[in-house]
């Protein structure tokens, strides 16, 4: 069942150089589903959920939640945030500090004018769901971060809203408590089901929490799909370069073959001259390249080589050497197993990869092997 509607908006930030913050965004979003709005700064993804919360206003399109239209540009309908039946979790917590927990939890119910002892209730349900019944007569000075932040999602949730809507809510904490957090909250949506979208700028939280992820560019949804064909199949260059594939070869084809600025592609060319028009990219992640002395043998079949590399960097980082190369006028890097062979800085390597494992893009936008 359809939970949220989100047709054609736009927002504009009016100016000299108006800015199109929100660009002609449609999705539709599933009862039930955790949509994750990823991107970087600037890319429009906060402020389209503001646009959702009534915290901002839209100039074109609508906004329909559970069938029933809370933004219309055409018929000017706008209603305020406290009517849209949303819960909305914040970066920076934003707990009433002369409040208990129990107090900040029932707030919400209290302004719904729903009575003491249920408000009570709900309270004390949601602080257990986040494991916080403990504390329910503290402030929240007395709290850390990660305590905090587990009492504004339980306030959020005890009016039971139709959306739940998370804005970056564990970007303030270090990275131990965001991996626990990411957990915890994976298996409360698990557990009661909300419909929630829930933005930030990185990928493995949105990949660890999204039924779907919608990557955003300029204020527009670049690529919107289950987190492991955004992962796998990133459908444009640029989707591409935002996940950190950093191996990029422009290609060209010259004389029976292909070239790029890092020298002459060796080996199964199958899958470049299934698409040899238009700008071809290929793009590939560090752990597709293999290193080779110099001469030493690299299967033919559905592999590509490139000759006359040179080791710039190793590093090591535990399971693997994070080797930084030069091949012609492009560096490289490539994450390889430790003990599958050291190379030190100024050696010269062949480097090979299996085409199966490289992302080709005609024009911007993922081929099609």
């Amino acid at each position: 069942m359809q939970e949220l509607k989100i047709e054609n908006l736009v927002k504009r930030y009016p100016g000299r150089d108006q800015v199109v913050a929100v660009n002609h965004v449609d999705v539709d979003v599933q009862a039930g589903e955790m949509l994750v709005l990823l991107g970087p700064s600037g890319c429009g993804k906060t402020t389209l959920l503001r646009c959702v919360a009534g915290l901002e206003d839209a100039q074109e399109g609508r906004i329909v939640l559970e069938g029933k239209p809370v933004f219309d540009s055409a018929t000017g309908l706008n209603q305020p945030t406290h009517l849209r039946d949303i819960g909305m979790v914040f970066q920076n917590y934003s707990l009433w500090p002369h409040m208990t927990v129990q107090r900040n939890v029932e707030y919400p119910l209290r302004a719904r004018g729903i009575g003491g002892a249920e408000r009570a209730k709900r309270a004390l349900e949601v602080l257990d769901v986040v494991q916080c019944g403990h504390l329910t007569d503290r402030y929240p000075a007395m709290l850390s971060g990660g305590q905090q932040q587990r009492i504004a999602l339980a306030r959020a949730l005890a009016p039971r809203p139709k959306v739940m809507l998370l804005d970056e809510p564990l970007s303030n904490l270090d990275a131990l408590l965001r991996v626990e957090l990411r957990t915890h909250l994976r298996a409360i949506h698990r557990e009661l089901g909300f419909t929630g979208i829930y933005v930030t700028h990185d990928q493995l939280e949105a990949f660890n929490l999204g039924t779907r992820v919608a990557v955003m560019n300029a204020g527009r949804i670049e690529q919107l799909d289950s987190a492991s064909t955004v992962y796998e199949r990133p459908a444009t260059d640029y989707v591409a370069r935002f996940l950190g594939i950093r191996n990029v070869f422009e290609l060209r084809p010259e004389g029976g073959g292909w070239s790029s600025d890092a020298g002459r592609l060796e080996g199964d060319l199958g899958l470049l001259e299934r698409h040899g028009t238009g700008s071809l990219q290929l793009f590939l992640r560090p752990q597709a390249l293999r290193l080779h002395v110099p001469g030493a043998p690299i299967p033919q079949a559905g592999h590509l080589s490139l000759a006359g590399g040179r080791i710039v960097e190793s590093l090591y980082s535990g399971s693997e050497v994070d080797t930084v190369l030069r091949v012609g006028e492009v560096t490289l890097y490539a994450s390889t197993p430790v003990g599958s062979g050291q190379f030190k800085p100024g050696d010269p390597v062949t480097v090979s990869f299996e085409s199966r494992s490289a992302l080709l893009y005609v024009d911007g936008k993922l081929a099609r092997s």
